[in-house]
Order: structure tokens, then C-alpha cells, then sequence
């Protein structure tokens, strides 16, 4: 029996990339790429890059512990329109009728311009809902050639037996079905019911391809169940994929920085998935991803996927000009127009130039410049040379291109421009990082991130191009990940199974919770975690009524640590005092428990006879990773068994009493390997009732670090 190795599988485009990972130390044992076999199915592609990764690393089957595969399907299909036709039964009775049968008629989504996503509606009172009334309705629709029946009802949530009547007889016809309440637990029937329908959408494409993959994975004789990448970074079991295709939406895009922050120690963040066409960028903070509610056509739905925002600007991006000047970068780039780049050829290509224009697409204006060689042959100039040219891409790196030919062409160019060739690249630098600057000012303002203490980081084939110049620009530190080019597909190999619930609860109880907490442990896995493996975190929206449950575990027992080396007690003060932009003298380690180290910063100002103090707390982990950093914050460690005294009374004095009602501090409590976040906690019953059910298995003695802050 040979190493145990994780496989990670990235269907894209263009190429459909492979890795294999040792699952014990997390290095990468091989690297495959091979063209995405379109016209033959994509489940052809996954059977041959696997034979390919097994035979020539002499992998046995036996051996392969866990393999995913990340997909695009679902957000191309979307792009594409390529979407079944839905028909929607709406439910509700009494007062809740009128409006139901509103809220229920989804219409038709645009998906892209002149791309729709078809529906038919009909309205059942609830109160008189009977199997000939059900099966009236879906022969109606299957006569208008729906293909996925859609039952939504009001308050399904809290009772879903009239939907699941619905999707019982419409399975029975032979059709696909779904139920709002399957998609989201949450009110707002609106928003439940268009997230169902775009799911519901997608159902029969992605059962094919589900099937037809699950076959290619078991032909190879690899014993593992396959697992397909979701939109918020984990993983989940195909067969979740086929009734669920919604939640592998936007799920290429995940992978990336799951990747990355399994490689790079990233606290504070910005990560830029850079390819020749686009780039992907996203958010990280106290070395988590940002996730927010999706849009699917400019509207709102009840999926929770990373927030990324998608420009394009990237490696391949062409260059625009006219009159004599250089005026845009993109947006179409050398793939699209079907022509090489000009600084991956050879100098003798490029021999007696001359500066053409094309427009690479129909409509396009005819301002896209190239370089035509004596050769007849033509290569476009793209924001990689420029990036090349300038001396931003390192050495060795995936993007670095043949400097002499790139000289040459650039040299041209600039001649043609009457300007140097420097100068012509760096306002393509120029133009393509003001595109960028408004994105990422976005991002700073709404996660609140500390502009001293950001990490750009970049990842994909072209991380190169864009990350350093940018990070020149806002004179910020910046690293390329490991392994950038195949970052996404080493994301999927190292990914975590991930579940969440919300449900909509109004001042939750103990009760509340527990319950929330077992269904989403229940849910996990069903998905295909360990339960040994799953961490539970619960957070409570107080603004909008919600008790959101995520889970995460792993498909069996493995570490997460990558084997990493302790940091020093010198380095945690250095990383403390960027991070709090504080003076290294002013910080001690507080505490050390299970893998958190506990610093703090005592600042004391003095102005005229005053003194003022500030206490500043920030949290690393073992890893050099700062996972919570504030000012004006206070600690305290505790055993578990005095979590009802003394910890009870480290709240009550952070706690401020007003005549109508105490505000509690927000809380932070930090044990083993565990974060546990309780700053939406409204009430201090609520805050102990979840510190009791996620400490329940510790023993009395077991030392906890709790943070709070106003």
C-alpha cells in the first residue's frame, strides 16, 4: 500500500487541470493539463486526466483517499442561458394568499443579455389543495414543455408537507422537483422561491453530467465517494450536487483562495485570481474568506457564496489605441481575437514589423493593436508584455515570457507611438490598474480592512501581471502563492465539506440553537464529513431576524495544520505590532492556549497632567496568522468550570447598563483549535447557551481565552 493522496480536479474552458496532494503533508505530488474535451462530454476529460495523474505517477487506485472536482457548469450554463424550463405551483391560504400568489410568480430571469430563464406560474389555495388539483397543474405545464416542477408555499419553512405532496407527484410523472423550503429555510417567499426556480433551472443538465462523472470516477476503480466543489469554498457529495446544482454556482471561483489560504499565511488580504482573460477578486480577513448573498440576473437569492468581484483585466488583455495614443486595456483579450501573445514567441517571428489594428469580435471598433512579423504571422500585444517589459514578472515565474522577442515588439510599438517602449507599457500599466483601483477601494471601505496591513495576493497563470504593479500603486505588501497556476485546482484537492442552514428566528432560544446546530451536524454528514471531523460555528443576525448554522469537517480524520513551524515569541510581537500599528516594546504574550496565542498592547499617551491608557488585544495562531486584531479590547483566560462566575462577571463589567436595557460586549472565545465567534449574541443567556453546547465535551479544567470589545 503506497502514500494516501488526495486528488483535485479543475474543469475550466480552456484546459482541465489535475493535481495529486500527499495527504499527510500537503505537498504536491504531480501536476496535469489537458484541453477541456468539449464535443465528447466533460465526464471524458475527468476519466482521462485521472488515468493520466494514476499511471504516470504509479498511483493506485486504492490509494486515492479523496477527490473532487470543481465545475463551472452551473455559472456557464447561466452565462449561456442553456437553463430547463420551470414550472412553479405557488401555495398559500387565507390572509397570505393574495400575496403569495405574487411573491411566487417569478416570471422570466434575464440571465445575460438576450438570455432567459423561462417559467410558467400557476396559484393553488392550500385549503383546497388535493392530488387532482396538483396533478392538473403539472400536466398543464409539462403540455408547455417545462421540464422541473417548483412547489413553493408560504411558511413551507415551518411546514413543507404541501410541498413535499407536490414534489412527490411530480416525480411520479417522471419530471424533476423541488421544493422552496430544500433551497433556503429562511422567510421571504420572494427570494425562496427565485433562488428554487434558479436552481430548479439548472437540475437536468447537471444530474447528466452528475451521473455521467460518478460513472467515469468508478470506472478507475478509486474507492472514494467524488466530491464536487461549492460556491463558498468546501466540498459536497454528488449526490447533494443533483438535488442542490445551485450551490456549485459560482464554485471555480472558491477554489482559488481556499487554495491560497491553505498555503499562504494571509491574514488581512486581497486575493486576485488572475487568468488571460479575467481576474477574480476577493476578500480575506482575519484569515477568512468574505462571503455575502449571491445575484443571479441583478437579483438577490438565498445563496451564500464567496463575495468576488470579476474584471477584465488580465494576462491576455489587449491593448487599445488610436490616434496615436494608447486609450484602454481590454476588455477582449489575445484568446478571444485567436492570436498568440507577442512575448511568448520567438524574436525571428517578429522580424521587420509592422503595427496593425484588429477588432477581435464583430462590433468590436477596429483599435486592438498587433504586430505582424515578415513571417506573415500576428501576435497580439497584451498587458502581460507590458508587465514582462517593466520588470514586475520574477524570474521563473508562469508568466514570464521570451524577454528579446518582447523587447522587439514593444520597441515597435513605442517607435509607432513615438514614445519609449518603457513609457508606452507603463500607461498600459497605467490603464489597466485605474480599472482595478475603484474595485478594490470598494472592498477596503466594506470589509474595513487596515490599508497598513493588507496583503495583496495574487494567484492563477498571470498573478505576475497585475499584483505587483498594484501593489506599487497603493504602496502595499504583496506575495504571488505557491503553486499560483494551479491554485484553484489544489484548492479543490485540500478542500473541507461544508454545510450551513438559516432559518428565520426572532430572539432565539437555548432550545433554538441546539436544534439549528444538530439538523446542520445531521445535514454534514449526509454530505460526506466525519462527524469526528465537524466544527459547528452559529451566528445570529439580530438586524434581519436570522440564526445562520456552518459547518465544516473533512471526508475522514486528518489534521488541518499543515506540519508548520511554531512562530517565535519574537515574531508574534513583530506580527502584533503591524497588525495593531502599535510599537513592537509595548507588546507581551498574554497567554498561550491550545494553537492561539494571546498578545496585548498596553498604550499609554499622555497629554498635558493626563494620562490615558489603551488596551489593544490581537489573537495569532500557530501559524503566524492573525485571526482577530482591536483596540480599546480587554481578555480573559479562563477554566470551563467557572464560564457561570467568573466569566459571567468579565461580561457583566464590559456590559453597558442604560434605564431600558443592557448592551453586551462582543465576545470572542478561543480554545484548542477553535474560534468561536458570539459578537451577534444580543443577550448574555444567548451567549452562554452556545458557549455551553460547544464546550460541552471539554473537561472542567480546560483553559479558554474570551475577548470582548465594545
Amino acid at each position: 500500500m503506497g502514500k494516501k493522496v488526495r486528488i483535485g480536479i479543475d474543469v475550466g474552458g480552456t484546459f482541465t487541470d489535475a493535481v495529486a496532494i500527499d495527504n499527510d503533508s500537503y505537498e504536491v505530488i504531480a501536476k496535469v493539463k489537458i484541453p477541456t474535451t468539449h464535443s465528447e462530454g466533460v465526464a471524458k476529460g475527468i476519466v482521462n486526466i485521472i488515468d493520466k495523474i494514476l499511471t504516470e505517477n504509479n498511483i493506485a487506485p486504492s490509494d486515492v483517499t479523496f477527490i473532487a472536482h470543481g465545475t463551472t457548469q452551473a455559472t456557464n450554463a447561466l452565462l449561456e442561458g442553456d437553463v430547463a424550463k420551470v414550472g412553479i405551483i405557488g401555495m398559500g391560504t387565507g390572509m397570505d394568499a393574495r400575496s403569495a400568489r405574487k411573491e411566487t410568480a417569478v416570471g422570466d430571469i434575464e440571465l445575460a443579455p438576450n438570455k432567459f430563464l423561462s417559467s410558467e406560474h400557476t396559484f393553488i389555495d392550500s385549503s383546497k389543495l388535493d392530488d387532482l388539483a396538483i396533478e392538473t397543474s403539472i400536466k398543464e405545464f409539462m403540455g408547455k414543455d417545462a421540464q422541473v416542477i417548483v412547489a413553493s408555499e408560504a411558511y413551507s419553512v415551518d411546514d413543507p408537507e404541501n410541498e413535499e405532496l407536490v414534489i412527490k407527484q411530480a416525480q411520479e410523472k417522471g419530471l424533476y422537483a423541488t421544493g422552496g423550503h430544500e433551497i433556503s429555510q429562511l422567510y421571504g417567499l420572494k427570494m425562496r422561491t427565485r433562488t428554487a426556480v434558479v436552481n430548479a433551472s439548472l437540475i437536468p443538465k447537471m444530474m447528466q453530467t452528475a451521473n455521467m462523472t460518478e460513472d467515469a470516477v468508478l470506472k478507475t476503480n478509486i474507492q472514494s465517494n467524488l466530491m464536487i466543489m461549492r460556491c463558498d469554498g468546501g466540498v459536497m457529495s454528488i449526490n447533494e450536487v443533483r438535488q442542490r446544482p445551485i450551490l456549485t454556482m459560482l464554485s471555480g471561483l472558491a477554489a482559488g483562495v481556499a487554495g491560497a489560504l491553505m498555503y499562504e499565511k494571509v491574514s488581512d488580504g486581497i486575493f486576485f485570481e488572475v487568468g488571460g482573460t479575467s481576474v477574480d477578486i476577493s476578500v480575506i480577513k482575519n484569515g477568512k474568506v468574505m462571503i455575502k448573498y449571491a445575484q443571479v440576473g441583478g437579483h438577490k437569492t438565498y445563496l451564500r457564496s464567496l463575495d468576488v468581484r470579476t474584471l477584465a483585466v488580465a494576462g491576455g488583455s489587449m491593448i487599445r489605441a488610436k490616434d496615436g495614443k494608447i486609450i484602454d486595456v481590454g476588455p477582449r483579450s489575445a484568446h478571444i481575437a485567436g492570436l498568440d501573445y507577442e512575448n511568448f514567441t520567438e524574436k525571428e517571428n517578429l522580424l521587420n514589423p509592422e503595427i496593425a489594428f484588429v477588432s477581435p469580435r464583430e462590433g468590436d471598433p477596429s483599435e486592438y493593436v498587433i504586430i505582424k512579423g515578415e513571417s506573415g504571422k500576428q501576435y497580439s500585444y497584451t498587458l502581460a508584455g507590458a508587465a514582462n517589459l517593466l520588470g514586475y514578472v520574477p524570474d521563473g515565474d508562469y508568466a514570464q515570457g521570451n524577454t528579446e522577442a518582447n523587447k522587439y515588439a514593444w520597441e515597435a510599438l513605442g517607435n509607432y507611438l513615438k514614445m519609449t517602449a518603457e513609457d508606452a507599457a507603463r500607461e498600459v500599466i497605467r490603464l489597466a490598474i485605474d480599472k482595478l483601483e475603484p474595485v478594490i477601494d470598494d472592498l477596503i471601505a466594506e470589509y474595513e480592512l487596515d490599508k497598513n496591513f493588507i496583503t495583496l495576493v495574487g494567484g492563477g497563470g498571470s498573478g505576475a501581471i497585475v499584483v505587483p504593479a498594484l501593489a506599487e500603486r497603493y504602496a502595499m505588501k504583496w506575495k504571488l502563492a505557491q503553486n499560483a497556476p494551479y491554485i484553484s485546482t489544489i484548492g479543490v484537492a485540500l478542500a473541507m465539506v461544508r454545510e450551513q442552514i438559516e432559518r428565520s428566528i426572532v430572539n432565539p432560544t437555548e432550545k433554538d440553537i441546539k436544534k439549528i446546530r444538530a439538523e446542520v451536524i445531521e445535514k454534514i454528514v449526509q454530505s460526506g464529513a466525519n462527524e469526528e471531523t465537524v466544527d459547528v460555528n452559529i451566528e445570529i443576525d439580530t438586524q434581519r431576524n436570522i440564526v445562520r448554522a456552518v459547518a465544516t469537517g473533512a471526508t475522514e480524520l486528518r489534521q488541518k495544520n499543515l506540519g508548520a513551524e511554531e512562530v517565535t515569541e519574537e515574531e508574534l510581537k513583530k506580527l502584533t505590532a503591524e497588525a495593531l500599528s502599535v510599537d513592537a516594546s509595548t507588546v507581551e504574550r498574554k497567554a498561550q492556549i491550545g494553537r492561539w496565542n494571546l498578545m496585548n498592547s498596553l498604550v499609554i499617551k499622555k497629554k498635558l497632567f493626563f494620562k490615558s491608557k489603551q488596551n489593544n488585544i490581537c489573537v495569532i495562531d500557530s501559524e503566524g496568522v492573525v485571526r482577530f486584531k482591536q483596540s480599546n479590547a480587554y481578555s480573559f483566560v479562563f477554566k470551563k468550570n467557572q464560564a457561570d462566575s467568573d466569566f459571567l462577571q468579565f461580561v457583566d463589567e464590559h456590559t453597558i447598563y442604560s434605564d431600558a436595557n443592557a448592551t453586551i460586549p462582543k465576545v470572542y472565545i478561543f480554545y484548542k483549535e477553535k474560534m468561536l465567534d458570539l459578537t451577534g449574541m444580543q443577550t448574555i443567556e444567548q451567549l452562554t447557551s452556545i458557549l455551553d453546547v460547544e464546550t460541552e465535551n471539554l473537561n472542567d479544567t480546560e483553559e479558554l481565552i474570551a475577548v470582548a470589545y465594545k
